[in-house]
Order: C-alpha cells, then structure tokens, then sequence
C-alpha cells in the first residue's frame, strides 16, 4: 500500500480516566468514545516517559527514553544532531506541518528541518523560519487571577470563561484552524505527497478555565472518587507531600475542589470537540480513510488527587502517567477497535509511524511498533517505565527563577531544594503491579488489582518481595538497555 497520511492530535496534561469509554462517568467525550467503539484502538495502559511537558515530547518524539540523552528539564530541549521523527517524516518524503505547541526545539530556530509549514497559534502566519512568538509571550497573560499568593493562586483554578477568552483558549482555537484551513488547502492542491499534521493543542494544561457550553454541562454530581490528601496517608514521596502542603488545597472545600475538578473535564470535553471537527474536516475533504490517526497527550494531570493540583518531575501515580492514547489505523491496516489493556508506551510512537509507513528509521531508538496490538493482539511489552528528577548538585535541572508571585512556586521551590525531594526516581510497571526505585528515599509499590488508587505504599510487605525483586532485576535490564546509543556516523580519526 502507498503511504497513508499521519495525524497526531495530542493534548496537554491529560490524563487517561478523564474519558468516559475509559470509566468517568462525568466525563462527556463522545467523539473519542464513538472512535474506540468502531475504528480505534484505546490502549488503556498507555504511559508517557516523563511526567512534564519537554522531557516528554523530547522522548515520544525520538524514540528514546529521557534517560538515554538527559532530557529531564523543561530547559534543556533538542540539539541539530538529536533525532526527530518530525525530521524522519519530511525526510521520508511526507510534507510535515506542525501545528501548536513547541516544547522540543529552543524557540526562535528554523524549523525548515522538521516541517514544511509551522503555526504557534498566536496567528495563522506561517512561522517555519523560527519567528514564532514563543511560550514567553503567553507567561504574562496567561489567565491566572492577580492575587496574592495563596490557594487561589496555587490552585490553578481560573473557573469559567465568560466574555474575554482565556489566551490559551484562543491558541487552541486558532491552532484547530489552521488545520482546518490546510486540510482545505491539501485536498485540492496538486502536491500528492503523504502529510503528517502535526497538532499539539494546549489544553487541558492548566490555568483550569473553559467556556460555556462545556463549562456547565459536566454534571458534578458524577465526578469519580478523589484520591485523599497525601497528609492522609503513609509511604508516598515527599516531593508530594511538600506540594501539597505549599499549594494548601487542604484549604479548600469539597465543593470548591469539584469545581476544579469539573472544569478540567470541560476542558476535556472541548478538546473532544476540536477532535470532532478535524474528523470531520478529513471525512470531507476525503482524506480520512487513508489517514491514520493518533490521539495522545504528553501527561497527565493530578486534578486535586492526594491535594495536588498539576503534576511533578518525579511523580508517577496513574493521573499523571496513564495518559490515553487512541489509534486509528488508515484502511488496510489491521485493526480490532475497542479498548486494550496491553501495556503501551509513548516511546513506542515513532516505530508504529515507520511500520506503518514502510521505512526504516534512520537512528536507533527503543520503541517497539504498535501494529499488532492495533491488530488485536492482547500482549505488547512485559514492562512499561516513568522516570525524573535529578541527582543532587545538578542545579541545571532545579528550574531556578520563579518566586512566590508564579502559581509554579510550590512545585518548583520544592525542586530547588538539596533534600530527596525532587531526587531521581524510575517506575516500571508489569501486570498490574507498579514499583518504583527512589535514589534517595523509601521505594513505593502498589498492588492495583487491590489498591487501584495507589494509597498503601506496600514497599515493606514480605508477601510481595519475590514480585519486587523480579521488577527491579527488569528495571535494571531495561536501563542496560536503552542506557545510550551510538550515532549513526563514524567520524575520522
């Protein structure tokens, strides 16, 4: 078969229970329920490599874990040499337009390397030359209230849209446009080649805000359980337990943490709605059934979960590192629709393009292609891993710079400090058990057939010392294994 056209429609921050054919009830996300009953995969055990933005995208990107070339900063982003399946793609003969977020290259670079057209968001002006305005230009105005620090502030919490949209809204708004507009554009030019489209929307990454009709139609009285507060409970991290007692949600009502909650599922339900008009948008320009479509965020979000509102580097609950993704295949790929409870991961993105594609990928990278468990197959890996934070001393990866005026200052103080907090940790996950190896504090484990919401660290239980140490031997193998590589060249010596 030719080539079929590549869409990657990926969120930010969102996490996998946050859809309702995953089990919210609350949840209101018809077009990506609809698309997992009849044409897609939905791999329920999905996880991302890295719980932030940058380290994220950096590995879902290149195939290759944040540990193999040290991304584990949100400032410490892709050189010329890293590799890139963007690059991969263009370079295999795909016209690649990048709409969205950046968070891979340093903003104000030529793209011309990675992508044909590239829109931020802040317009429609075709930035491929590196004059994109950049998350900068957002920080001052990105629709968090000017109070004083506090729970308000540290909440995230920003409520409904009324009049003004949010600036972040807008980006999605426009961003969703200019896919729009260049889908129009391809089915009646004479370029025939395959396209990857390439949309990375911001939402549902806090401030936690969203507009009417979505704002109001998600029925509160619906809302899954919350995790309870961390203070609550014993053997959970301390990076955790220093969050949350900054951010002070334990401040807060149950009623004032449903509404953040609540809102962070409007904002869910909307990016439901932006996928719905691309679906459509191929559907009529005749470009759907020779498309494959991904749908994935970068992470998820721990939504008032254990009193933490966002997420951190080096924590690994489910709400942050389940994240969905849903695939549907372009026609004559094989597909069984419906849910999958293979264990996935991000990482493995950029094999399934090239198998799909029929190409070999021009760098080594770890992942594996998801053909067959698109295909039906019930068992992909054995092992799934998570991994961040830094060892101490490395101050290059503490995000220095934000004080008690940025609604970031909880988490990021944290980070600066020389105690275990922000220190080094990797989860691997196997069946449906999860370990976790801290650097320099107590490890975790959870049982999630008997603890699916992560709340008795059973570390110290000798029942389960065979299944630990069969986990941290496969742990060690994994990092072997995709310790480094060696660039494709052989230079003159």
């Amino acid at each position: 078969m030719s080539k079929p056209n590549i869409v990657y429609f990926i969120a930010d921050q969102m996490r996998s229970d946050s859809l309702g054919h995953l089990g919210n009830p609350a949840s209101l996300t018809p077009n990506f329920d609809r698309l997992a009953q009849r044409e897609a995969v939905s791999f329920a055990n999905a996880y991302c490599q890295n719980p932030v933005c940058v380290p994220s995208r950096n590995s879902f990107l290149s195939g290759l874990y944040p540990h193999t070339t040290g991304h584990r900063t949100m400032h410490f982003l892709q050189g010329p040499e890293d590799p890139n399946i963007l690059k991969e793609m263009k370079n295999q003969g795909y016209e690649v337009i990048w709409i969205g977020r950046n968070d891979v290259i340093p903003a104000g670079k030529s793209k011309v390397a990675y992508c044909d057209e590239f829109y931020d968001g802040f317009d429609f002006i075709n930035k491929v030359d590196g004059s994109e305005k950049g998350f900068s230009a957002l920080a001052s105005h990105s629709g968090h209230s000017p109070v004083d620090p506090g729970p308000q502030l540290y909440s995230f919490y920003a409520g409904k849209a009324d009049g003004e949209l949010n600036s972040m809204v807008k980006l999605d708004w426009n961003a969703l446009q200019s896919a729009l507009d260049y889908l129009d554009r391809k089915a009646s030019s004479s370029d025939k080649r395959p396209f990857f489209l390439y949309i990375t929307l911001w939402f549902p990454h806090p401030p936690y805000v969203c507009e009417d009709p979505w704002y109001s139609a998600i029925n509160r009285s619906k809302l899954l359980p919350r995790r309870p507060d961390v203070s609550t409970l014993d053997g959970k991290p301390s990076m955790m337990k220093e969050i949350a007692r900054k951010q002070g949600l334990n401040q807060w009502s149950e009623e004032q943490l449903t509404e953040i909650r609540a809102t962070y599922l409007a904002m869910v339900s909307r990016f439901d709605y932006h996928f719905g008009l691309l679906r459509q948008k191929l559907i009529d320009t005749g470009l759907y059934d020779d498309s494959s479509i991904f749908v994935f965020s970068d992470h998820g979000d721990y939504t008032t979960d254990y009193g933490v509102a966002e997420k951190a580097q080096n924590l690994f609950d489910n709400p942050v590192c389940n994240v969905p993704l849903l695939v549907k295949p372009a026609k004559g790929i094989e597909v069984k629709p419906g849910r999958s409870d293979a264990l996935v991961e991000l990482v493995d993105l950029s094999a399934t393009l090239a198998d799909m594609g029929g190409f070999e990928l021009s760098y080594t990278q770890f992942g594996k292609s998801l053909r067959n468990a698109i295909a039906g197959d019930p068992i992909h890996k054995d092992a799934v891993i998570c991994e961040g934070g830094r060892i101490h001393g490395e101050k290059q990866a503490m995000e220095l710079g934000h004080n008690e005026a940025s609604p970031y200052w909880p988490r990021l103080s944290t980070q600066y400090s020389e105690g275990p907090e922000h220190t080094k940790a990797v989860m691997i996950r196997m069946e449906n058990f999860k370990y976790t190896y801290r650097l320099y504090e107590t490890d975790e484990f959870y049982d999630l057939d008997h603890d699916p919401l992560e709340l008795h660290n059973a570390i110290d239980d000798p029942k389960y010392a065979p299944t630990i140490q069969r986990m941290k031997e496969r742990l060690l193998q994994r990092l072997v294994e995709t310790g480094d590589y060696v660039p494709n060249r052989r230079d003159k010596r």
